[in-house]
């Protein structure tokens, strides 16, 4: 590791690799970080299930739903969206963490989680857990929606120490520059993302605080997918984009996957409200 500041440039050259557990099986920082903010949102629903004095003998259920709905979704969704054509004639290794090398399969961890594709596999994990124990879609979204911002901040601090999904050149001094990758000074697009996600955070758990009970079910969801995804349309415009296609598009693949979302949430809190009038 030599990260460094020159003048007000930071080089950045993090192994990504804290240790080695075993010789084929390495730690790395994504995976520890992503893993932290999952258990971060964790506490923060449990605080929540508290203060309205709700039991929590289900959130462990909850937590792994939303665990496999994240990887499932993240990966199914970086192979479809970004990359088709390849994982199609390799669908192995959409599911396991393998690439063939030279005719033989070789252990490389996942590489590829795109965070539309996980988003879309928590919503689906999420209705079926409401499903299976009876409870109300839009009331455990608006509480899981509050934590969310959490976990997507931290999975961001893992691309920053892998060094990955970085923003386009910039001449601005807060340029860094990841040296695995080239000697150019770039927008740190991941920390953009990450305090971006804290500040959603505060935003709905501040709005969340002001009459919890009060507030029809399914608005806080509907401000979530609004600001959230509206945070990253507008950060893809400094990223470099993921795959070659994308460079002859007007907005990326990031940019149209983030459009359904924030109407979907213009929805949810159009029709949310309405009906509240109505019973009114």
């Amino acid at each position: 590791m030599t990260n460094r500041l020159e003048g007000n440039i930071l080089y950045w050259d993090t192994d990504p690799v804290i240790l080695w557990i075993t010789e084929n099986f390495p730690l790395k920082y994504y995976g520890l970080l992503f893993v932290t903010g999952l258990f971060l949102g964790y506490f923060v629903v449990k605080h929540i299930y508290k203060k309205e004095r709700i039991p929590t003998e289900q959130l462990d259920s909850l937590l792994t739903y939303i665990v496999l709905g994240t990887i499932i979704g993240a990966r199914l969704g970086h192979c479809l969206f970004y990359e088709p054509s390849y994982y199609l004639e390799h669908p192995v290794e959409m599911f396991l963490p393998i690439k063939e090398i030279n005719g033989s399969y070789q252990f490389i961890g996942f590489q590829g989680l795109a965070s539309h594709g996980g988003a879309i596999g928590v919503l689906l994990a999420i209705i079926l857990y409401c499903r299976k124990y009876k409870l109300k879609l839009l009331w455990v979204l608006d509480r899981v929606a509050i934590a969310t911002p959490i976990t997507g901040a931290f999975i961001r601090f893992g691309n920053f120490m892998n060094s990955e999904i970085y923003g386009q050149p910039t001449s601005g001094s807060w340029g860094v520059v990841f040296e695995r990758d080239d000697l150019i000074p770039r927008h740190p697009t991941q920390l953009y993302e990450a305090f971006s996600y804290l500040v959603i955070f505060a935003i709905l758990y501040a709005f969340y605080r002001a009459q919890p009970l009060k507030k029809p079910n399914g608005i806080i969801f509907g401000l979530f997918l609004i600001l959230l995804f509206l945070a990253r349309f507008i950060i893809e415009f400094f990223k470099e984009n993921q795959v070659a296609f994308e460079n002859q598009m007007t907005l990326n693949m990031g940019q149209l996957l983030s459009i359904p979302f924030m109407l979907i949430g213009v929805t949810i809190i159009v029709t949310v409200s309405r009906k509240k009038q109505i019973r009114n």
